[in-house]
């Protein structure tokens, strides 16, 4: 949506990811090799297939390299996404079909382009985080092409002066190196809010907005005004104007570094304030956050790079080692293996599925490999007793009650407390029957609302779909909180929708129990919950399920909380 004022000041809208107000010009990422460094390599002039290939695995090799040294210097999300990539950028299926066209006659370029173009489809057609690698793998083509053509790797170009970054998309390599010093705030005109962007961007704490259409018409060192709560992104703004809101944020934000927990908000309603971890290490950094404890061990990410599956010895010792930090008074929700859909595990999903995001993920994996979770519960049950941490425990993609009885039994059995995610809509109407069976629910607003709206939650023509506020997902969850209500038991967010402080307050005032989110998050959230009353927690939910559209939605809440 783009619409001009009386002083030719243009507005862009997109999806806000990430709050926070930044003023600066406008640094336009265009991320290709030079046309005339590939003109003048042609066909590269090789010998034979062989001797193409092998030049093609030099390429590989510094490729994949220079993501694992990214990703060893950095951690949490970042790290992850950056140990995707090299695994992306080495794989032997890609190779392969590099093989298959170098036989057919085709040059290494024409090769490359084509075997990446083979993934391409195969992704897209996967959907959910399997489409967002699209975005990777065209990446990793063009700092291929550059190693082979003798051009430094295209990204981000280094600031001379602290700007605000616009890139039609930014791959995972661009998104984990930025200088939150410098790069003020982040504006693509692709990508949703679960993408990869958005995520680190969370981590990173960087204002950003997705899904802005028009972004890459901005002129490079246009002065911008990025609003990352309002979703708007203003050019040529008043600069006097646009440096007090910027200061004032900047005031805001400040304040939040000193809330020091517990969650609650300002009349005293408790609200526990969780982590997302995925690994030890952002667990022992989860740890020195104000939380009290972690609502999402996602625990297929240990695994991902796995063809064998790890023994329950393996597991345990893997499992301690997050739970090791919250021994004590603190608890972690642990995630039995989402696998599947876009988050393949060698040893564990099923492949050749016609339609994998609906297909057999998650829990439906032990339907015919019950052994499988039964050793990663053994695994669980074994590091919850070395560590003495409370340890719950709850199953990804349950659609029904009675997958959610059988799950409760086996978690049950090993000493700990039981629970399953809303993912699926019929969970979410199922709610008060669910919690007959289980101890608690937590809702993966991600999945949740992909699946109620029938929407790829990765595709950038969908975003406006795609987005937590959409008043037919907030009504899912506002039953399930309900459900829980009735029932006494906790009720949980541990989707990104989690570390919306604007939405948080709305969710609370369904009735949310805990809201679960990137350490990165945990201050902001809290600090706003720590302003407002559960009474205008409870208005703010009224005004979002009443709203006609997400843009109307958070409209709505910002004039009940006060802006």
């Amino acid at each position: 949506m783009v619409t001009s004022d009386a002083s030719q000041n243009t507005l862009l809208r997109g999806t806000p990811v990430v709050p926070g107000v930044a003023h600066g010009p406008a640094l336009i990422a265009r991320s290709e090799v030079s046309p005339d460094a590939v003109a003048r390599f042609g066909d590269g002039g090789y010998a034979d297939e062989e001797a193409a290939l092998a030049a093609y695995d030099d390429a590989v090799a510094a490729v994949g390299d220079g993501f694992q040294r990214r990703a060893d210097k950095a951690s949490g999300a970042a790290a992850e996404v950056l140990t995707a990539s090299a695994g992306l950028a080495r794989d032997r299926g890609l190779r392969s079909a590099v093989r298959k066209h170098l036989r057919t006659g085709d040059d290494l370029l024409t090769s490359l382009h084509a075997a990446v173009e083979q993934f391409v489809g195969i992704f897209t057609g996967m959907g959910g985080l399997m489409a967002e690698r699209v975005t990777d793998l065209q990446d990793i083509e063009r700092r291929l092409v550059a190693h082979l053509v003798g051009e430094p790797e295209p990204g981000v170009p280094t600031p001379r002066e602290p700007s605000i970054l616009v890139a039609e998309d930014l791959a995972p390599a661009d998104t984990a190196g930025l200088d939150p010093s410098v790069v003020l705030a982040l504006v693509t005109e692709r990508g949703g809010p679960t993408s990869h962007t958005a995520i680190i961007a969370r981590q990173l704490a960087i204002p950003c907005v997705v899904g802005v259409a028009g972004a890459m018409a901005i002129l490079g060192g246009t002065r911008l005004l990025v609003d990352g709560t309002a979703g708007t992104i203003e050019q040529e703004p008043d600069a006097v104007e646009a440096d007090e809101r910027v200061r004032a944020d900047s005031e805001a934000r400040a304040g939040l570094a000193t809330w020091s927990g517990p969650g609650r908000t300002a009349d005293g309603t408790p609200v526990k304030i969780l982590a997302n971890v995925a690994d030890g290490e952002s667990s022992r950094s989860a740890a020195e956050a104000p939380v009290e404890g972690v609502g999402l061990f996602r625990t297929e990410l240990c695994f991902l790079n796995r063809k064998d599956e790890p023994s329950v010895e393996e597991q345990a010792e893997i499992y301690s080692r997050v739970l090791a930090p919250f021994a004590g008074k603190r608890y972690v929700v642990v995630r039995t293996l989402d696998a599947g859909s876009d988050k393949p595990v060698a040893f564990a999903t099923h492949e050749g599925e016609e339609n994998p995001a609906l297909g057999v993920r998650g829990l439906r994996l032990s339907f015919t490999n019950p052994a499988l979770l039964d050793r990663q519960l053994d695994g669980i049950a074994l590091a919850a007793q070395r560590t003495g941490t409370e340890t719950w425990v709850m199953a990804p993609m349950v659609a029904t009650v009675a997958e959610a009885a059988d799950f409760a039994a086996k978690v049950r059995d090993r000493g700990l407390k039981a629970g399953v995610m809303v993912e699926v809509p019929s969970a979410a109407l199922l709610a008060h029957r669910m919690l007959e069976v289980v101890d608690f629910l937590s809702v993966g607003t991600n999945d949740l609302t992909q699946y109620t709206m029938a929407a790829d939650r990765m595709a950038t023509d969908l975003a406006h779909l795609t987005d937590p506020w959409q008043p037919a997902v907030l009504q899912l969850i506002a039953i399930t909180a309900e459900a829980g209500r009735q029932a006494g038991k906790s009720v949980g967010i541990c989707g990104e929708a989690a570390a919306d402080p604007l939405l948080a307050c709305a969710l609370v005032g369904m009735g949310i129990t805990s809201l679960s989110m990137a350490a990165a998050a945990v201050r902001p959230v809290g600090a706003r919950l720590a302003t407002v009353g559960m009474d205008a927690c409870e208005d703010a939910a009224e005004a979002a399920l009443a709203a006609a559209d997400p843009m109307a939605g958070r409209a709505a809440v910002l004039e009940v909380l006060g802006g």
